[in-house]
């Protein structure tokens, strides 16, 4: 799609624990404005906010911590375990966080910034893919992301294989994106295609 304001809208997703935060922060230190769905949620659902008033009239004051704010921890658990919770928390918050990417999208300068990335973890599964020019996707082993989500998050195996089956498979993702990004050989060979992407998208542009 094309935008009418703005640069190039180019959506970074993937498969939980494949890699996206340093793939994203990759094209960061390239020069490439880069944002993070994840954070806009936060924001959805922070102390004070609407969102976070929408979240306690669905799921009740014991989704809260002691300070007020949203258990993240605690609603974790919630939604992966019940698809119905799960898509309730999303009609809260996804919309703001559509119109919050929006809104920054809006905001650059396309003369210094040819397209940026926003990092959306959930773009297929919310069918947001159609609101951007090129996806990208970071993709690694299913044996790989077990093991990194099991170690990044202190998950048994059968709660981590649960979040992951929240999710479509990344070999579906793949199929559906422009450029596809490898993140099972480390760093250096991640970079390496991160550097390649960012090269095409320049030309393309």
């Amino acid at each position: 799609m094309t935008q009418p304001h703005g640069p190039r809208r180019v959506a970074l997703t993937g498969g939980i624990a494949t890699g996206k935060s340093h793939v994203r922060a990759e094209f960061g230190r390239l020069g490439v404005p880069t944002i993070d769905s994840d954070l806009l949620a936060r924001e959805a659902v922070a102390p004070g906010s609407a969102g976070l008033t929408a979240v306690v009239e669905r799921f009740g004051r014991e989704i809260l911590d002691r300070a007020g704010a949203l258990d993240r921890q605690k609603m974790a658990r919630r939604v992966f375990a019940d698809s119905e919770a799960r898509k309730a928390l999303e009609v809260i918050v996804h919309p703001e966080v559509r119109r919050m990417t929006d809104q920054w999208f809006v905001g650059l300068d396309a003369a210094r910034h040819p397209y940026a990335v926003a990092d959306i973890p959930l773009l297929y599964e919310v069918g947001r893919d159609r609101d951007f020019d090129v996806v990208i996707v970071v993709a690694c082993s299913p044996d790989l992301q077990l093991r990194r989500l099991m170690k990044r998050d202190g998950l048994s195996e059968a709660d981590a294989r649960q979040r992951i089956a929240t999710q479509l498979p990344i070999a579906e993702k793949s199929l559906r994106a422009q450029y596809v990004i490898q993140t099972d050989e480390g760093f250096e060979d991640t970079n390496r295609q991160v550097a390649d992407v960012h090269a095409a998208l320049s030309r393309r542009v």
